[in-house]
């Protein structure tokens, strides 16, 4: 059976960048960088995922287009059987972030119509963090969106790489940019947005240390989507007219300048209404409401910003799902819509104690960790470094010359990548692994 490739290198990039571009690019980096130091964060951030995160995802996508099938085939077909073994940590870890992932893409399904409702206008964080727990702590209705998450994604993947995701990537990208852009316009003409900007963009040097390195490093690896394989999966429904180093700098550029827009989205509007830009998880749920209901047609603001969150969860997930069904599917040639309605069902099954850890299941804790938070730190923190060592040990000293050819770089170029790959990136993530730990 032929394989399926993507029509056009723009299709390739809006489906990767989508890949890349999730909730951790709206609701992480913000956050992350409130509490970093601002501008000297983003500074450490762009140079890493510049140097080292393209490196990885040079890597991956270079062994899937060599190999042309996902990554457990592609670790055996270029490396061997005992290679296959790094495919399967992937495939795992996608497997595990779907699965709980599903369970917060369907909370901003849940929080969408909260906004259409309008019962997120409020003043009052408490209230808001009342209306929060209430939702996720029920047995049901977290449930019901997880599964219409589910689904979304699920309809997407059924139909392939150019009917499905592709087609996706270049109507759900476009509609995530202009979302975000009519958001920064609303939130830069806020009294005192400057004071927000400053915040974001002002670099505090106090705050570089060790652990401000690791948090830059951690989330740029994370911001890239490498060490799962699904850059792996999309590479390998790559043409060979397509020049890699140009598509992912596209790739890299698109998810870096999307970290920095939801900063300038979320900074501003935080500072104006002197809330706490360090408020972590909760500022998408419990503060940003509070924005809303202080704007002039704040409603469809609030409307159009947890539209933005699905879109950008949406994006992801598909990606995560390919990287999934890819591999029965090339190792046993089954049909893809059979394929991806069972894998679903599976990834469905397996959020539901996850989004029972909110509620009913709460108290059950393994080493201090619920459900939900025992599968996010194992995918996070253990699978994830796991997967992404994996890969550029075998990038740089298994297959290099593979990877050389696929790449095409320059000599000194060249150099500096293969040494990333072979040192460089293995200790790095080793160090982000054993911290984390």
């Amino acid at each position: 059976m032929s394989r399926s490739q993507w029509s056009s290198k723009l299709g390739f990039i809006l489906a990767s960048a989508g890949a890349t571009v999730g909730l951790g690019s709206i609701w992480k980096f913000p956050y992350v960088t409130a509490m970093n130091g601002g501008g000297a964060f983003l500074l450490i951030f762009v140079l890493i995922t510049f140097t080292l995160g393209i490196a990885l995802m040079l890597a991956e996508i270079a062994i899937g287009r060599a190999a042309a099938c996902g990554a457990v085939g592609a670790f055996k077909k270029l490396g061997g059987k005992g290679w296959s073994a790094v495919g399967y940590i992937g495939v795992l870890c996608g497997l595990t972030v779907f699965s709980f992932y599903s369970v917060v893409g369907g909370w901003t399904i849940g929080y969408l119509l909260r906004a259409l409702d309008g019962r997120v206008m409020s003043n009052d964080p408490k209230a808001l963090g009342a209306l929060f727990g209430q939702y996720v702590s029920s047995p049901i209705e977290p449930i019901i969106t997880h599964a219409l998450f589910a689904l979304l994604t699920l309809i997407v993947v059924m139909f392939g790489i150019q009917k499905g995701i592709e087609r996706a990537g270049k109507i759900l990208m476009p509609a995530l940019f202009l979302l975000m852009l009519g958001l920064i316009i609303r939130s830069l003409t806020l009294p005192g947005a400057g004071a927000g900007v400053m915040t974001f963009l002002a670099p505090d040097f106090s705050k570089v240390n060790s652990k401000m390195l690791v948090d830059a490093l951690g989330l740029a690896f994370f911001s890239l989507s490498v060490g799962a394989g699904c850059m792996l999966a999309y590479g390998s429904y790559l043409g060979r007219d397509v020049k890699l180093t140009n598509a992912a700098m596209w790739v890299t550029g698109l998810t870096t300048m999307t970290s920095i827009l939801a900063g300038l989205m979320i900074f501003p509007a935080i500072t104006a209404f002197g809330l706490d830009a360090a408020a972590g998880p909760g500022l998408t749920y419990m503060t940003m409401p509070v924005v809303f209901n202080h704007l002039p047609f704040g409603q469809f603001f609030a409307v159009a910003f947890f539209a933005l969150l699905l879109v950008a969860a949406l994006t992801s997930s598909v990606s995560l799902l390919e990287l999934i069904v890819v591999y029965p599917i090339d190792e046993w040639n089954l049909p893809r819509k059979a394929t991806t309605g069972a894998i679903t069902l599976l990834v469905f099954l397996a959020g539901i104690p996850a989004s029972l850890s909110f509620g009913v299941l709460g108290e059950y804790k393994w080493f201090g960790r619920n459900v939900f938070e025992l599968m996010d730190y194992s995918a996070s923190n253990i699978l994830l470094p796991l997967g992404g060592i994996g890969t550029a040990l075998f990038a740089g000293w298994k297959i290099w010359p593979v990877v050389e050819a696929e790449l095409g770089l320059s000599p000194a170029l060249n150099w500096g990548m293969k040494w990333m790959c072979r040192i460089a990136a293995p200790a790095l993530i080793a160090l982000i692994l054993v911290y984390n730990l």
